[in-house]
């Protein structure tokens, strides 16, 4: 697997989560969230990519737990394109059916309120994107 760091995003409807790796891709950390609605949406990502300069970037995939593409899988496809169009890097869809779930227990677990620690959640969500994505670049290596 090439050496560098890689950014994971989850895309929401309201917010983005974005998560960011260590250049050897051990340790992933939460890096902000982002407002999906606005107009300087993708200026912004791109300022993140230039400060970062990451080898390779993720998006996860909400698709149905039947495994098919709903709507929230269509909206991150389509946020994936806008990606492509902007930069020459990389962009891995990663299936992402539990993230969400799984980083809002989490943070429950630890003792926050999920309804107060919406960003909280998307970039643990992002986090857990990054990680999986990480590991199956891993595994194909």
């Amino acid at each position: 697997m090439q050496r560098g760091r890689r950014i994971a995003f989850d895309y929401g409807d309201v917010r983005i989560g974005v998560a960011v790796s260590d250049p050897d891709s051990i340790l992933c950390s939460p890096l902000t969230t982002l407002k999906a609605t606005d107009n300087k949406l993708l200026a912004q990502i791109l300022e993140l990519i230039n400060e970062i300069e990451p080898v390779q970037l993720f998006v996860g995939n909400p698709a149905l737990l039947s495994g098919k593409d709903g709507q929230a899988s269509e909206k991150a496809l389509s946020f994936a394109q806008q990606l492509r169009t902007v930069t020459d890097l990389e962009v891995v869809m990663v299936d992402e059916r539990m993230s969400t779930v799984s980083a809002a227990r989490n943070l429950r677990e630890s003792g926050k309120n999920a309804k107060e620690s919406k960003e909280s959640i998307d970039m643990a969500a992002a986090i857990a994107i990054l990680e999986f994505g990480i590991e199956l670049q891993k595994s194909r290596s």
